[in-house]
């Protein structure tokens, strides 16, 4: 669960704290019954998982990347009666654990992707540059830090990084002067980066702080959390029951339209199966189905209560009788930075 995040929320958070954004929404999305076994992708602190155990007779298998929140849910599972199962793992995972659970397929699935509220608010975990503290950005435990990345990486590949997961215009200018700074001495904690970026990107009164999206790209990075998200979704289509539900809530641009696009392709949206040449083999039935208008987006009310929302959309859709699809390498494509060799050359601007 995330509580939220605007645009200039992305990295130093709100006051707004363990707000389930769209909450109503998403169980109505879901539509839980009693009997019905649901996949929480993004426990968080538990508000979808709670407002689907409140439909008696229903259960949640949960999972987290963040051992700390699996710890800290520990007294939730405790009153579930057993309707409530934990597990530490990330959307790649997501088979393995319900296996290891004997949950063979699910009746509803929910995403919430990107750092939650207490990551962004606990100043040791170095998501936010609005406290001191170590240069991490970690989901989990292990694998490469953000100061790894700010400290050995080419000035190029981090430009890209940069440019394209958190769409930063200055984003030479940047990766250049940390290339400058980490010459003189590494790259250790938030705010050391943070003032860094400030000096070199332009900034106005009452707008984001220059370090905002450079933070986001960082963290995007450091949790490979595009790839997670294109392997979670394909990992839905293969759990999810006939007549199973999938909402997935995103807060940017780049989660966004892998979740628009994952929804378009396997609902045959844009597909004229009635018009195929001669010898044109016919596309595969749609696997899902998408109702009513979307993106559904939160109310004023709900952005005026929790500033994080601002930004939130929620897409959901329904599972056919169609065989899993698999693997699409043109959602993998938009997960991944471009290539040299194929991608044009960004116009960022000049530093």
């Amino acid at each position: 669960m995330t509580a939220g995040r605007g645009e200039d929320h992305l990295a130093a958070g709100g006051l707004a704290r363990h707000l389930p954004v769209l909450r109503d929404d998403v169980l109505s999305a879901l539509a839980p019954q009693a009997g019905e076994t649901f996949l929480d992708a993004t426990f968080g602190a538990g508000g979808y998982t709670q407002a689907i155990l409140g439909v008696l007779g229903t259960r949640v298998l949960a999972i987290d990347r963040d051992p700390s929140a699996i710890a800290a849910a520990q007294s939730l599972a405790a009153q579930s009666q057993g309707r409530l199962m934990l597990e530490q793992g990330v959307f790649s995972d997501l088979e393995r654990i319900a296996e290891e659970h004997d949950i063979t397929h699910f009746d509803g699935i929910v995403f919430d992707i990107g750092v939650s509220s207490m990551q962004l608010d606990e100043a040791a975990r170095g998501f936010s540059f609005r406290f001191e503290g170590p240069l991490d950005m970690r989901m989990g435990s292990h694998g490469q830090s953000a100061a790894d990345l700010v400290n050995t990486l080419e000035e190029k590949e981090l430009a890209d990084i940069l440019y394209y997961y958190g769409e930063e215009r200055f984003a030479r200018r940047i990766a250049k002067a940390i290339v400058k700074e980490r010459a003189e001495k590494s790259f250790e904690t938030t705010l050391q980066l943070a003032n860094v970026i400030a000096r070199v990107v332009p900034s106005k009164p009452n707008t984001i702080h220059p370090a905002t999206r450079s933070f986001q790209a960082l963290r995007i990075a450091v949790n490979d959390e595009l790839g997670e998200l294109v392997k979670g979704l394909t990992a839905a289509e293969r759990m999810l029951k006939d007549g199973g539900r999938l909402a997935v809530v995103t807060f940017h641009s780049l989660e966004d339209r892998i979740v628009k696009q994952f929804f378009a392709r396997r609902s045959g949206h844009g597909e004229a199966r009635s018009r195929l040449l001669p010898h044109e083999a016919a596309p595969p039935e749609p696997t899902f189905t998408v109702q009513g208008k979307q993106p559904i987006l939160p109310s004023e009310a709900e952005m005026a209560r929790n500033p994080r929302a601002r930004s939130a959309k929620l897409r959901f859709a329904t599972r056919t009788s169609a065989p899993a699809r698999g693997e699409d390498s043109a959602l993998a494509a938009l997960a991944a930075l471009p290539s040299a060799k194929h991608a044009s050359k960004p116009k960022q601007r000049r530093g």
